[in-house]
């Protein structure tokens, strides 16, 4: 099966293949900023590449290398911490966790490697050195530093962002201090007033401070996964002037190619409209699941539009995926029953669905020919081939049928509420009683009680008002 993509700097439909002689698949996706919850907009991206992962998985078997990060020093991480009178370190520490039950919930596989910027401070500060001695970057008279967009003659070439337009957008941030407004930050000079004690031994001759954002992926994608990688995916939003900051640090950098293949996934409305607070239309998993709804149907409703097209997402649409979500266990548990054996390699009427999810990653009309493939055949009937491609079409879209009952009006408890549980006994076990609280309230946050005993817990379900 050959996995075709659209390709963002290309603008073509294109093979994912191995480019190193070892054969490994190197595959980068950008990660949270761990200062919040992440809403189901986020989960979008993050659903979408753990198919693309999977994908990959069947078609290089023990070949593929994903690497994920974490941005854990930023603006905004550095401002709740201030914010909340914590130490920056537990402040992350936090919302990591939260997003690890997320992704354990919504069945996302997780990263081989899932590198820090705080942890990857040295190869940061290694890669701007080099950009210096370079010319591509420079000092500023507050002693941080900046990359010359003007060194890079390539620069806007995926965004295709217009001079006028990257004038504009690279202007917020310290003018005052650059060469030219559309120059970038690779460094920032610490400021006491804005950055509390989180600072860092600076690059050559440059003040103490913490990185800009762009550059801690190309030092860790360097780092994990060399100087070419084979496919670097993010939201549509990260296209510019993120993606487009990395390609040009990392290429003057290392003086090759950064990335084989980009692509981009795009926006998630909600209700037909851009998703905020104040509009009542901002959701986290928990906000779903305090409401009823299983993590499973989240990650089939973001899943029924195509990903290089903004899909609307509502609420009725997590009741259509629960129906859909159970007539597959209903098959599922048929076939288990009944399936009778056939030849190997025999073609299966499942095989459209793959044809789907290799042509540009068409997951609607994926999720339209698993169904018709289902209602085709009498699980009865089926063959241990038909079996074994419907398992393995599962596993591709990453559903997990097991949380689905068949018969049920909703499942139990949800996999993200007992995650958090046993975070929260553990927590209380090693008497890191603030830890614990405050799991607590993100249990109860979701819809359910902890109820604690001598030797382990249970959970009940809040009633709502």
């Amino acid at each position: 099966m050959a996995i075709k993509l659209f390709e963002s700097l290309s603008r073509e439909v294109r093979e994912l293949r191995p480019s190193e002689p070892d054969g490994v698949f190197r595959f980068y996706n950008c990660g949270p900023t761990v200062y919040a919850p992440a809403h189901i907009g986020n989960f979008r991206t993050f659903v979408i590449n753990d198919v693309i992962r999977r994908l990959l998985e069947l078609e290089f078997p023990g070949k593929v290398r994903h690497v994920r990060n974490l941005t854990d020093v930023d603006d905004r991480t550095i401002g709740q911490a201030r914010t909340e009178k914590r130490p920056l370190a537990e402040i992350t520490r936090k919302w990591t966790e939260l997003f690890h039950a997320d992704c354990a919930a919504l069945n996302c596989l997780p990263p081989h490697v899932e590198p820090t910027a705080t942890g990857s401070i040295k190869e940061q500060v290694d890669m701007i050195d080099v950009l210096m001695r370079k010319g591509n970057a420079y000092r500023s008279a507050d002693g941080s530093v900046y990359f010359k967009i003007s060194s890079f003659p390539g620069y806007g070439a995926l965004s295709r962002i217009r001079e006028r337009e990257l004038k504009v957008t690279n202007s917020v941030f310290d003018a005052d201090h650059k060469d030219d407004i559309g120059d970038f930050a690779l460094w920032k000079a610490y400021k006491s007033e804005d950055d509390g004690d989180v600072k860092w031994a600076g690059p050559s001759g440059a003040a103490e401070g913490r990185p800009g954002w762009h550059i801690e992926c190309s030092a860790m994608i360097k780092k994990h996964l060399g100087e070419t990688i084979d496919l670097h995916t993010g939201g549509v939003d990260l296209l510019f002037p993120h993606h487009e900051n990395e390609i040009a640090q990392s290429q003057c950098c290392n003086g090759t190619t950064f990335a084989r293949h980009w692509y981009h996934s795009e926006h998630l409305l909600v209700d037909g409209t851009t998703m905020s607070k104040s509009k009542g239309n901002y959701y986290t998993l928990s906000d779903l699941v305090a409401k009823g709804y299983s993590p499973m149907a989240l990650r089939y409703a973001l899943l029924s539009g195509h990903p290089r097209k903004q899909l609307n997402f509502t609420l009725d649409s997590l009741h259509a995926a629960e129906s859909a979500l159970k007539a597959l266990a209903r098959f599922s548990e048929g076939v288990a029953a009944g399936a009778k054996a056939l030849e190997e390699g025999a073609s299966t009427v499942f095989d459209g669905v793959f044809r789907a999810l290799g042509d540009d990653l068409n997951t609607p009309a994926a999720l339209g020919a698993l169904f018709t493939a289902v209602n085709a055949t009498d699980p009865r009937g089926a063959t241990l081939a038909d079996k074994a491609a419907f398992n393995r079409v599962i596993y591709a879209l990453g559903l997990d049928l097991s949380t689905t009952s068949a018969n049920a009006s909703k499942p139990s408890v949800p996999e993200a509420v007992e995650h958090l549980a046993k975070l929260r006994w553990e927590a209380k076990k090693s008497k890191d009683f603030a830890a614990a609280d405050r799991l607590r309230a993100e249990i109860a946050a979701s819809g359910y009680s902890m109820l604690d005993g001598k030797d382990g817990y249970k959970l009940e379900a809040l009633r709502k008002a």
